[in-house]
């Protein structure tokens, strides 16, 4: 008889098996246990995997990102990888890192008058969406000496043009170059280059979907979380001035503690639901009835 309850990260849920069947999926692990007791299973004790993932708490895993970012940012280690679900504040992390570490942002390039003249290494700039292996190539020769978040930008983890190209770019060596073989067709770019700028990735892949190579090569941490952890890193969150600091702290609280009391019906729950219940929380009236619809009913 093989019984285990195991988490989808996908559909944030956790799933009960017995003899590969699943026989209950619900957002809380507790549930899902109880469901295959009461059918008269026994399960067994956490799995070295499930002991693994909680042996460090959710919040000591984002003071692990904090840490990370703020060696990138002292050119202490060239390349990190945060994994994870989506809207879990992994992003708000890193930049928030980036910022305390002194990096400026040069993301919007427009908004620095022609001329100025900015210290690489003293910056960071976020690539989101699609990348072709070219395309990776292009930004890593633009943007080196600074620091590069991809920001959900799967593709070029999974890429192998693009992975070979990362192998080159987050290498061990004091030297690393970056080479592309093929047919650029670009007069701007060189063939080959030596690369001395740093790398993020955030993705929301499971981090064993990575790359093997590409993981050696960084310093990884993994934010999976179960709905309690979600609500243990929000509650550490709301407590943070720089986040939505329009807002009042009473109205956070008070938004926060709406979320538990319904976390039973709500789906896909992450900081950006709690970002929605802030803002519908901010207008007053009957706020809980537009809040609640949008977490159970409007997703």
């Amino acid at each position: 008889m093989q019984i285990s309850v195991s988490y989808n990260s996908q559909r944030s849920r956790f799933e009960g098996f017995v003899n590969g069947r699943m026989v209950a999926r619900s957002a809380h692990k507790d549930y899902v246990e109880n469901k295959i007791r009461a059918m008269g299973y026994v399960i067994e004790n956490a799995t070295a995997e499930q002991k693994k993932q909680n042996e460090f708490s959710i919040t000591q895993r984002f003071g692990f990102v904090e840490k990370m970012i703020d060696m990138i940012a002292k050119k202490k280690i060239v390349s990190t990888i945060i994994t994870g679900q989506g809207g879990l504040g992994k992003t708000y992390t890193v930049i928030k890192s980036l910022n305390t570490a002194g990096l400026q942002d040069i993301s919007d390039l427009a908004s620095f008058e022609v001329g100025s003249i900015v210290n690489s290494g003293k910056t960071f700039r976020v690539v989101k969406g699609f990348s072709t292996a070219k395309g990776l190539y292009r930004t890593l020769f633009e943007g080196n000496g600074s620091t590069i978040v991809f920001d959900d930008c799967d593709s070029v983890l999974k890429d192998p043009v693009a992975v070979n190209i990362l192998k080159s770019a987050l290498d061990s060596y004091s030297d690393r170059y970056i080479s592309w073989n093929a047919d650029l067709r670009d007069e701007d770019l060189p063939r080959s280059f030596k690369f001395t700028g740093s790398v993020v990735f955030i993705s929301n892949m499971e981090l064993s979907r990575v790359d093997q190579a590409i993981k050696t090569r960084a310093m990884c941490v993994d934010v999976t979380m179960t709905e309690e952890q979600k609500i243990e890193r929000m509650e550490t969150i709301i407590m943070s001035p720089e986040f939505m600091p329009d807002n009042s702290l009473e109205h956070k609280v008070e938004s926060l503690e709406f979320i538990k009391s319904i976390l039973n019906d709500i789906q896909g729950l992450s900081l950006r639901s709690l970002i929605s219940v802030i803002k519908i929380r901010a207008e007053g009236g009957k706020w809980k009835d537009l809040a609640q619809y949008v977490l159970t009913q409007g997703a």
